[in-house]
Parts: structure tokens; C-alpha cells; sequence
């Protein structure tokens, strides 16, 4: 078997390998092209960051990822784009089904944001990272000559440093996926034991995923790639690579209303402040400093380290019943830890038994679908003042500060990844066997089809009937949105040029 190619690092915009928590100063924003012209001199010398290692961490990074709507302005012609993927060309708002499915009605409706949605769509989005007070200067120093005259700036989005926690007051960015950047894994069969480590191609186009296949993408004739910028395709070397390093980025501003939150628990617990935490962590599944409400596994789990163990090296198949972490809770839905056969050992005889349905260990084993074809790489920054719980249930002022997230997520597949994940998992008051209750965090408490009842929370209780929460509010709502493409370097060198 050959050997596959080393990762071209210098290829690659460095949020997908870094993340860049360092640079605690963020800001994102959202550009409208005024003239393409300038807009490509501007992309020509824009100093973006790569993935490659530097011998001193930067003070300052720039990254850049464009909408569909963003890569005609700058002339990409319609059959490069019809190489995209559907959900990336039709958009995030683009489709009346897809809103109904990523829970983007009622109060989260496209109508309702400040940014995103057909009549209010960015082009392209400018993410600026930067040490303490160095983000107004980075802020500044980008534009260069061309900037106003290429750009209209439609929004910018501010960020908080709130030292790893989200404004609900719980540790953040704790499960992340290890992408296998030394593309040594080897994707053979069903998958028995859950593993972190997830093939580089399920987030970055051009390389194999999780199905041993490369992702849909636009590939060109040679003779179209002015001045031979692009890669060649790995898996049609003919071809050049449009996509080949780049990444699909999601954003969505997700305000969080902070102090509905902690009043909700507060009063569910009789202002009883032992029970309002108890309450609070088994609707996230997580205690607030980060530790699973599970026990931890003996066994270590390909992809944790020894750093992640204390937070992260758990399985939920000793607690299938959700005694001690509730079935709906939100950690269970956006990473239900599953394998491709649940409960299987791995030798013939115990596969054939799960596939002929018997030596089933509870009932909701295999109602959820394979973790590893729906990981997502999370990039996102919290936005707002801090609020401490005592804070929190106190009535707001008259000035009430917005507080919330802007949920980034990268990954090669929009459809299988982002939107199977908050339809099928996020979303569905059918998760796990449940019935009327959807993410108790994210859920927009709207009724859906064969499901007029979305707002409640259930826990199983030892030895006693289930303790159903019911009417919960809506704790998120969504303020914007919007699908990007975040080219390798290569690749923004030929949007510059085309």
C-alpha cells in the first residue's frame, strides 16, 4: 500500500489545527464585496496564518472563509460553484425545509436575525485573533490600501474572554475530536470500541474520511487553474484541487439568556442551592468544572491523552438507562460516544448475534447513530459580560447585556456533520428513545411534526418513576448565521488571481 502524502501544513489556515485560545481578544467580520477588483489585491497580500508550527506563538492571526454568495462576487463562475456542496451553495437560510430542521423557527427564525438569511448574508467572514490589547492595532493594520474600497463591513462581532467558561457558567471546549494529521489511521470494518482520533478527511476536503472516500468538492481541468496555484487531486491526479486544505466553517450567534437559565433552576429547585446545581449539570451532563456526571473507563480511548483523561476518557455504556447522566442531556446528544455496533465484541460470533437482534442490553443501544461520521471540530468564542449565578437571579437592569456564543464549527461535510448533528441528535425529541423533549439547552421548544410537545426534560430515577420536567423556555436563541468555505492558501492565491 502506498504511503499517503505528508500534510502540505503551510497549506492550511491555522484555526482548523490551532484554535488559537491563546489570543484571548477576538473579533469577526462579516464583509459585503463593493468591487471585486479591489477586494482581490486586498486577498493577494492579506497576512493570513498557517497551520505550521512557529518557533514563537503569534501575537496576532487572521483567517479568512467566504460564502457562496462571496465566491461569485469575487467571479467564480456557476460551474465551480455547483462543485460545492448542496448545503454550502443553497446556505444556511436558504431553504424553508433546512430552517425546519436545524430547529430555525419560532423566535430562531432567519427573519429575526441581525446578520445571515437571504437578504442579509455576508460574503465573507474575517476572523482577527490577538493577544490582551493587541486587537484594536491588528484591527487597524489588515485593511491596507485597498480595504475600503473593496468592502463593506455588514457587521462585527465581539468576543469575552471568560477564561474557558460559557456564559451559563459551565467549562467549555472540553471534547474535541484528535484529527489525525500524520494520516496514519486505517479505516477497516465496524468500529467496536469508541475512539477520538477521526480521519483528517472529515475535516479537510481532499483527504480520505471516515468511509475511506474523498469528500465532493470542485476539481478543474489543469488548463483552468491560472498560473498552476491549486494542488492536484489526490484521488484524481488530472485534476486540480479547489477544495483540497480547505474546510467548511459554520457560524451561528447564539444568545444565551443567562439569567432565565438560573432562575428555571432555581425555582424547579425550591431555591434549594445543592438541588438548582445538581439540576443545572444534569441538563448539561457535565458538573460546572467539566467532569462527566459518568465514571470514568479503565480503558484508555485512542485519541485521549493523558492531559484530556480527567474530562474526557468516558464512554456511556455502563449508565444506557441515563441514571446518572440523563438520556437527553446536551453532552449525550452532541457526542453520544456510540460505536458502528454497540454492545459488540469483536469476533464473528458476537457481530452476528447483534445483527440477527439478539443479547441487546437495553433498549435504546442501537437507536443512535455512529459517533465518528459526526464529529465536528468546535472554534467558537463566547461573547457578553460574565454573570455569576448569584447575578443571575436577580432581576435584570434596564441595560441587560447580551450574552452568548458564537458557535464555530469546521468539518468537510456541512450535511452529515453540522446539520446531522443538530437535526437528528440537537434537535429531535425522538433522540435515544425519548419522546417530547428536544436539547434542553439549544431546544427552540417548538412543535414539529408528530411531535406537538418539545419542552421537557426527563430523569431516571433509581427505583421510581421518571421525574419529567415540563415547561421548559427557551434558553438559546439564534441571532444569525451563515455557511462559509475556508480555502487553503493555494486556493486563496487562485480566487485573488481569477
Amino acid at each position: 500500500m502506498t504511503k499517503p502524502s505528508p500534510v502540505d501544513y503551510a497549506d492550511i489556515q491555522g484555526l482548523v489545527r490551532f484554535g488559537y485560545g491563546a489570543l484571548t481578544e477576538a473579533a469577526f467580520l462579516l464583509l459585503r464585496v463593493q468591487d471585486a477588483t479591489a477586494a482581490k489585491a486586498w486577498l493577494a497580500s492579506a497576512p493570513i496564518s498557517t497551520a505550521e508550527k512557529l518557533a514563537k506563538a503569534p501575537d496576532t492571526t487572521l483567517q479568512i472563509a467566504f460564502t457562496r454568495e462571496g465566491l461569485h462576487a469575487l467571479g467564480v463562475a456557476e460551474d465551480i460553484l455547483a462543485g460545492f456542496s448542496a448545503e454550502f451553495y443553497s446556505g444556511m437560510a436558504g431553504e424553508e425545509n433546512r430552517s425546519r430542521r436545524l430547529g430555525d423557527t419560532g423566535a430562531n427564525s432567519p427573519q429575526y436575525w441581525g446578520w445571515g438569511g437571504p437578504a442579509k448574508n455576508p460574503h465573507l467572514v474575517v476572523l482577527l485573533y490577538a493577544r490582551r490589547d493587541h486587537l484594536a492595532g491588528w484591527s487597524e493594520a489588515i485593511r491596507g490600501p485597498h480595504w475600503e474600497r473593496a468592502f463593506e463591513v455588514l457587521d462585527s462581532l465581539p468576543t469575552s474572554n471568560l477564561f474557558g467558561v460559557e456564559p451559563f457558567g459551565f467549562k467549555d471546549g472540553i471534547s474535541q475530536p484528535m484529527v489525525d494529521w500524520k494520516r496514519e489511521r486505517q479505516v477497516n470494518g465496524d468500529e467496536l470500541a469508541y475512539g477520538n482520533l477521526v480521519s483528517l478527511g472529515e475535516f479537510l476536503l481532499g483527504y480520505p474520511n471516515e468511509y475511506g472516500k474523498y469528500t465532493d468538492r470542485p476539481l478543474l481541468p489543469s488548463g483552468a487553474d491560472i498560473g498552476s496555484v491549486l494542488p492536484d487531486a489526490e484521488d484524481k491526479p488530472a485534476m486540480r484541487d479547489l477544495g483540497r486544505n480547505g474546510t467548511y466553517l459554520v457560524l451561528r450567534q447564539l444568545e444565551q439568556d443567562v439569567r432565565g437559565f438560573w432562575q428555571f433552576m432555581d425555582q424547579q429547585a425550591n431555591s434549594d442551592p445543592q438541588a438548582r446545581q445538581e439540576l443545572a449539570e444534569a441538563f448539561v451532563g457535565r458538573k460546572q468544572n467539566g467532569e462527566p456526571l459518568v465514571a470514568l473507563t479503565d480503558r484508555p480511548i485512542d485519541g485521549i491523552g493523558k492531559e484530556d483523561a480527567a474530562l474526557n476518557q468516558f464512554t456511556f455504556d455502563a449508565d444506557t438507562n441515563g441514571l446518572r447522566c440523563p438520556l437527553g442531556a446536551h453532552i449525550r446528544r452532541a457526542n453520544p460516544r456510540t460505536t458502528d455496533l454497540p454492545d459488540t465484541a469483536d469476533n464473528v460470533f458476537s457481530k452476528l448475534e447483534h445483527t440477527l437482534g439478539f443479547g441487546e442490553t437495553s433498549f435504546n443501544s442501537d437507536v443512535i447513530a455512529s459517533t465518528r461520521f459526526h464529529r465536528l471540530l468546535r472554534r467558537g468564542r463566547e461573547y457578553g459580560p460574565p454573570l455569576s449565578i448569584e447575578g443571575a437571579l436577580q432581576p435584570a437592569p434596564p441595560d441587560n447585556a447580551e450574552r452568548g456564543i458564537h458557535f464555530i464549527s469546521l468539518g468537510a461535510n456541512i450535511s452529515r456533520q453540522f446539520e446531522f448533528v443538530q437535526s437528528a441528535w440537537i434537535m429531535s425529541s425522538k433522540f435515544a428513545g425519548l419522546t417530547d423533549e428536544s436539547d434542553p439547552l439549544l431546544g427552540n421548544r417548538e412543535p414539529i411534526p408528530g411531535c406537538p410537545i418539545t419542552n421537557t426534560f426527563s430523569l431516571t430515577q433509581r427505583n421510581a418513576a421518571k421525574r419529567n420536567i415540563s415547561a421548559l423556555p427557551q434558553f438559546i436563541t439564534v441571532r444569525g448565521g451563515a455557511y462559509f468555505f475556508m480555502p487553503g492558501i493555494r486556493a486563496l492565491r487562485f480566487l485573488a488571481r481569477i
